[in-house]
């Protein structure tokens, strides 16, 4: 056998080479997208630490019930967060289950036997 046997039709690259490049935009959004995501949550964490007197693992793991708890992606959740600590405004039960998280991490922390 030939090494042409093996060869792709030539018809068939540009097809396979836009499918490819369109795989690799959409692998970049993504991922500049997980960077974004990332970042914001990251803020989020830091608007805890400073409300709560949290360690920012703890703060991390309150912004994670608040988003179970409201089923409320987290991403969202981190962009309300940060989106209150400049203007103030936060939903009710955003800000329930903050309160919440917030006063069962700090139970916790104080000895407690909260619940987070």
């Amino acid at each position: 056998m030939t090494s042409e046997a093996y060869e792709r039709p030539a018809a068939q690259e540009p097809y396979e080479q836009e499918l490819s490049k369109a795989r690799l935009e959409d692998e970049n959004l993504q991922l500049k997208q997980a960077v974004l995501s990332h970042a914001t949550i990251d803020q989020a964490i830091g608007v805890v630490v400073v409300l709560g007197g949290l360690a920012p693992g703890r703060s991390w793991d309150v912004l994670r019930e608040v988003s179970q708890r409201t089923n409320i992606k987290l991403r969202h959740v981190a962009e309300l967060i940060i989106d209150w600590a400049q203007t103030g405004d936060l939903p009710r039960d955003i800000r329930e289950e903050l309160e919440s998280g917030l006063r069962q991490a700090k139970c916790r922390v104080d000895g407690g036997d909260g619940p987070l």
